[in-house]
């Protein structure tokens, strides 16, 4: 399987239908895939043919979207960069995937511009959008419009590509150490799209809002899965409350996934419930844990159905989804809304196992913790240019994720922790997300995280920080006898600081490396 089918098979049966909405701009599925193809005939006069690597620096957009198909067309890689890196991390990664072409958008050029004072293989750079300044860099510079007015708008001959030639390079954030370069394959995108379609039910009437980054595959798999089935694409450029939920309105969005950060600010955005969100059939949120807690409130301000979703960069990206069996659609509210509240049970075409130190697997009873590991076609087949990290993550075929779980009876599994973020206290385990769970039950809460500082006592120290509500207050004192009143006094923070905001990677989760770091500094 191959990305070029999927495109070719919408406009065998969408041409007419509108596909993609984008700041503005509206275009049919034909538009659409005449303007990629004029965009891979551009790749291809450069002289990019299969296997170049291609930079994108970019907010949502079409243009992204383009990018997406486009690549795949002359079986090119496309390198997604994260727009929040610094320009030595954006040199870094782009130096390492050898591109040797950038798309960005003009709101980004003096990034670029400092970028290039680093080392890159980067020749030409593709400009998207009005220029506040009249751009001059030490290389070649095209206008994306003009060049796409200009090319070609017939299909151009399709290389001899393979299942297993790399079509994405996504870098990881960097929070264990020096960014990876994920590779993943036509298979991996297409068979993820393809378990996605039938799991979710998505279908022609379907229509898409991309918030999260288009650069993170929290939402970049949907650019397929909804091209597939003919869907609507809808983008906003940035995470705006209130744009986001004006064109979830106005677009009559049907379904959308978040990250957990993005789903907490929008249900406590003032005047939320004067919105229209009829349209909604399904909310899912992933990317990062979310306190059960949260997801009533989502349940109960969009009034529509809830998934949880899990998964990696490593496994582009779903492993679980937290759709009910057949047999516990029956149970009674509060036990389903148990279920719907966990990580959930294996996506399809995932084997997934939790197993203990020495490779046996934890006993099913939702309590017993271990590692999740895990194989199928989605899985990724290494880190590029990196045997040994492939090597340390890929063990037998299988994936070794790093987080830690409980699993139950019924398949259904349960995130606890990073391995790298459980916090040892006095000899004892705590799971940092436990406590955070708890923390955003107290009304006051608007943020929490929970990380490990040493302590000479305990050897670590649960601390805990916190963003309040506005206009809310509450003391510390106040916040950890909260805790203690609902879990074990141990698991209880010792400290508490309040910050006006937690700082985020560039997908918008908790970035605790970094919090960690900025409290032993102190």
């Amino acid at each position: 399987m191959k990305i070029p089918f999927i495109l070719e098979r919408a406009i065998s049966l969408y041409e007419a239908k509108e596909a993609v909405v984008s700041e503005g701009v509206r275009f049919t599925y034909g538009e659409f895939a005449r303007r990629v193809y004029r965009l891979s005939n551009l790749f291809h006069s450069m002289g990019l043919r299969k296997g170049h690597c291609i930079g994108i620096l970019h907010h949502n957009s079409y243009e992204f979207l383009e990018a997406y198909f486009a690549a795949a067309q002359i079986g090119a890689i496309l390198n997604p960069l994260n727009f929040r890196l610094s320009p030595a991390e954006l040199a870094f990664i782009l130096n390492d995937s050898e591109a040797t072409v950038l798309i960005a958008a003009s709101r980004f050029t003096s990034s670029v511009r400092e970028m290039l004072q680093h080392k890159t293989k980067v020749k030409t750079l593709i400009l998207t959008g009005p220029s506040e300044e009249s751009v001059s860099l030490p290389l070649e510079i095209l206008d994306y419009d003009h060049e796409i007015a200009v090319q070609d708008t017939g299909s151009p001959p399709l290389p001899d590509i393979h299942d297993e030639d790399i079509a994405h390079l996504y870098y990881t954030s960097g929070t264990t150490g020096r960014p990876k370069g994920v590779m993943l394959t036509h298979k991996n995108v297409c068979v993820h799209a393809l378990a996605a379609i039938a799991e979710l039910g998505l279908r022609d009437t379907d229509v898409w809002i991309h918030v999260a980054p288009l650069f993170h595959l929290a939402d970049a798999w949907a650019t397929f899965a909804i091209t597939w089935v003919g869907g609507r694409h809808v983008t906003v450029p940035e995470f705006k409350p209130e744009l986001v939920l004006h064109t979830m309105q106005k677009e009559r969005v049907t379904i959308t996934n978040m990250i957990p950060t993005m789903l907490n600010i929008l249900v406590n955005t003032p005047g939320i419930e004067t919105y229209d969100f009829s349209s909604l059939r399904v909310m899912l949120s992933g990317g990062a844990p979310i306190a059960p807690d949260v997801v009533k409130r989502i349940m109960e301000t969009f009034k529509t159905d809830y998934i949880q979703t899990y998964g990696m960069t490593e496994t582009s990206p779903y492993l679980t989804l937290s759709i009910l069996k057949e047999n516990l659609l029956d149970l009674p509210d509060e036990q389903k809304f148990t279920y719907k509240a966990k990580t959930g049970r294996p996506f399809l075409g995932v084997l997934l196992k939790v197993v203990r130190e020495d490779g046996t697997q934890v006993t099913p009873n939702g309590e017993e913790v271990g590692e999740i590991i895990v194989k199928g076609d989605i899985v990724t087949p290494g880190y590029w240019n990196n045997p040994e990290e492939t090597a340390k993550a890929i063990k037998d075929g299988w994936l070794h994720t790093g987080d830690m779980a409980a699993i139950d009876q019924e398949g259904y599994v349960n995130i606890v922790d990073r391995k790298k973020d459980m916090i040892i206290t006095g000899g004892e385990n705590v799971y940092s997300v436990e406590v955070e769970n708890v923390l955003y039950k107290h009304p006051a809460v608007l943020e929490a995280a929970v990380i490990g500082v040493p302590d000479p006592k305990w050897g670590e120290a649960v601390k805990a920080v916190v963003v309040l509500k506005e206009g809310q207050h509450a003391t510390e004192e106040e916040i950890i006898e909260f805790c203690k009143e609902r879990i074990a006094r141990y698991k209880a923070p010792k400290c508490v600081t309040f910050v006006s905001e937690l700082p985020k990677t560039g997908s918008g989760k908790v970035y605790k490396k970094a919090l960690r770091e900025s409290y032993l500094s102190l």
